[in-house]
């Protein structure tokens, strides 16, 4: 039996509980894993909260009672039967499919982990592997960011917005980020945002025309959801990209598809899954994440560790938006 955070019904932070679970043995193609960090990501939320359901979304959202959790590092402890590459004793990271990352313990299949260089802390590589492989596909394949580009990242001192923020300045991009309070808006300068907006003092859409001089950003990038989608479209140039990867504020209200035709906008809503469908792009996504780390392009803040068994207050934390960059879960017996 190992300790994991188990969810019995659909609500607050107070249905994570800690628990005894059994998770049994590798089968074929499958390894076990002794998780060091696990990464807190927003989707955990929407998950516990029943927003995401596995009808409307890639992920498989198990039955109740089930685990939370998308992404960790850990040791490689069992190797299940006939399978080659992986050996006892390897760190390894995953993101993703399967939800389950927040035990001691858990059953990955072989073929969703990604090698962690010896050079990346543990408890870096948890709290960057999904938010940087999202940042990844974002800025690289689903709008590729090029020099001359003005870029919108709202919550941009969150954990993908840090990443966004970096990555999009290293890329030769002007990067205009909205924050929340003036402690974010340093972070998100030393980010490198070239322009930041608390957007509880000043209507972001008047800004952002002001800075664009009324040409409007290229792409931006929300993951705020309803509070900020017809402000996101309203700031786009014409023929610019909607990204919209995220629900903090709530789903967004529909939009008529004719809404987007006065200036011919694209409009997305992508998931990683869809982006690392293959094991090689999912090795690529990682290896480009781990390799900007070790460049310093990208500086991860994992501000804020709980123990695994406190997972509700983290998760307390990251709804009220009492947190900054990354959060991550430690495992009560490390």
């Amino acid at each position: 039996m190992v300790k994991a955070i188990r969810v019995h019904e659909l609500g607050g932070p107070e249905v994570l509980k800690w628990e005894d679970v059994e998770i049994g043995e590798p089968k074929e193609g499958e390894i076990r894993v002794k998780n060091k960090a696990i990464g807190l990501n927003f989707i955990d939320v929407y998950i516990r909260k029943g927003v995401y359901k596995a009808s409307t979304m890639p992920y498989k959202a198990s039955t109740l009672p089930f685990t939370p959790g998308f992404e960790a590092v850990g040791v490689v402890t069992v190797v299940g039967p006939g399978l080659t590459g992986r050996k006892v004793g390897d760190v390894v990271a995953y993101a993703g499919d399967p939800m389950g990352s927040y035990a001691e313990e858990q059953i990955l299949p072989a073929e969703r982990v990604v090698p962690v260089p010896s050079s990346i802390d543990p408890i870096v590589a948890a709290s960057v592997m999904l938010k940087g492989m999202t940042a990844q596909y974002l800025v690289r394949r689903c709008f590729k960011v090029e020099p001359g580009h003005t870029v919108l990242v709202h919550a941009a001192a969150g954990g993908v917005g840090s990443l966004l923020c970096q990555w999009a300045n290293a890329l030769g991009a002007t990067v205009i980020g909205t924050v929340s309070t003036k402690e974010k808006a340093t972070q998100a300068k030393e980010d490198g945002c070239h322009h930041v907006i608390i957007y509880k003092e000043e209507d972001f859409v008047t800004r952002v025309n002001e800075i664009t001089s009324g040409k409007g950003v290229d792409v931006v990038y929300d993951s705020v959801g309803k509070d900020t989608f017809q402000g996101s479209l309203a700031s786009l140039k014409i023929r610019g990209y909607m990204v919209n990867f995220g629900q903090a504020s709530g789903a967004a209200d529909p939009l008529p598809l004719s809404a987007l035709q006065p200036k011919s906008l694209f409009l997305t809503r992508p998931s990683l899954i869809n982006y690392t469908l293959t094991r090689d792009e999912l090795l690529e996504t990682a290896g480009e994440v781990f390799a900007n780390i070790a460049s310093g392009v990208l500086r991860v803040r994992v501000n804020h560790t709980y123990p695994l068994s406190q997972a509700a207050q983290a998760h307390a934390d990251l709804e009220s938006r009492k947190t900054s960059g990354s959060v991550v879960l430690i495992p009560d017996d490390n």
